[in-house]
């Protein structure tokens, strides 16, 4: 299973639990623990992942974050956690005297379900009041996946993740404030958009009336941009449908194209060419596969057939043709072949007289 499957999976899950998860530390035994597992971490080895790690704030000492994912030695990642009934705004204050004090680079402010990550993009050593990273776990998307992915032990590169947190913070902040004005847009924001189409003097009248109509004109935007999407999306899959249609009535006009000559079926073919070589000249040992069988031929003439294998079923089987009487020979493996060396002799022996 890979990093997308086991997020998506606890996710699923925890909207199953939340009903029995009563207090904060059933939180982090059912939701974050998990959650810190699937980026790696061993939440049993403290020298990875540290629980209760001490952040001594000034005076006031014995101060203890939740987890501390450790990196050398010391602590990288700081999670602070709190019941996934509580609103996670006012407890980034206590995260934020944490921070200052080790030499994390990075804060995690959780409930189990949403998730917070933190750094020092306005001054440096001091956390920002603001995450630069945050998600839903029940409503998590593609992108998010892949930000999140950074963090994971196998990836987590401090440099990387912070070359990446200043426009992450911004876009985040952008998508924010645009979502806000679509849905109610603000005063500044229709009178900029308003200016570009009415050339009149825009009094309040004029951006009353402008307001609903670019609320609309944005509505409609994005709807038309999905609508594309999902075109463009069924063009793909009826041209994936009709792709397949094209293989299968490739495969019922060319049945030999579903035919798999198996490297067992080559390593028989193989013995059977060295048992006979004696005999005969060993170029004249030829095969030709089909979807039942495995024939071995004398001069690739089917009227000349050595023996045929049949490897694919349950059973693996050696059929020779002795006198027009079929004969079968059950095989445990593929070298037993060696045990009926005499009857391929006395059959190619009979087959070179015709």
């Amino acid at each position: 299973m890979d990093f997308k499957d086991q997020i998506l999976q606890l996710a699923t899950r925890a909207e199953k639990m939340l009903p029995q998860i009563q207090t904060e530390e059933a939180t982090k035994n059912a939701l974050i623990m998990p959650f810190i597992q699937i980026m790696g971490y061993d939440v049993f080895n403290p020298f990875e992942v540290n629980p209760e790690f001490v952040a001594d704030i000034g005076i006031k000492k014995g101060e203890k974050v939740d987890y501390a994912i450790m990196k050398d030695g010391e602590p990288a990642i700081l999670i602070e956690c709190k019941h996934h009934l509580e609103n996670l705004d006012p407890h980034n204050s206590q995260l934020f005297r944490y921070f200052h004090t080790t030499k994390a680079k990075f804060g995690l402010l959780s409930n189990g379900m949403t998730y917070r990550f933190y750094t020092d993009l306005v001054e440096r050593n001091k956390m920002d009041t603001t995450p630069f990273f945050e998600f839903k776990l029940s409503e998590i998307k593609d992108v998010e996946i892949a930000e999140l992915k950074k963090f994971h032990k196998s990836y987590f590169d401090v440099e990387n993740i912070t070359n990446t947190a200043s426009e992450l913070k911004y876009l985040n902040e952008l998508k924010g404030i645009l979502t806000k004005e679509i849905n109610l847009p603000s005063e500044n924001f229709v009178a900029f958009f308003t200016k570009q189409v009415y050339p009149g003097v825009l009094t309040a009248k004029i951006k009353e009336q402008f307001a609903p109509i670019i609320k609309r004109s944005f509505t409609q935007l994005i709807n038309d941009t999905i609508n594309e999407r999902l075109k463009s999306a069924l063009n793909q899959e009826k041209q994936k449908d009709a792709q397949e249609a094209i293989k299968i009535e490739e495969a019922q006009e060319n049945p030999a194209s579903n035919i798999i000559t198996t490297e067992e079926e080559l390593e028989g073919f193989y013995i059977v060419k060295s048992i006979l070589r004696q005999t005969i000249d060993a170029k004249r040992i030829t095969y030709r596969d089909a979807q039942s069988y495995f024939a071995i031929l004398l001069d690739d003439n089917n009227r000349k057939t050595i023996c045929r294998l049949h490897l694919n079923n349950k059973k693996a089987l050696v059929i020779l043709d002795e006198d027009k009487k079929e004969i079968k020979f059950e095989i445990s493996g593929i070298d037993e072949i060696f045990k009926h060396s005499d009857v391929l002799i006395k059959t190619v022996e009979r087959l070179n007289k015709k």
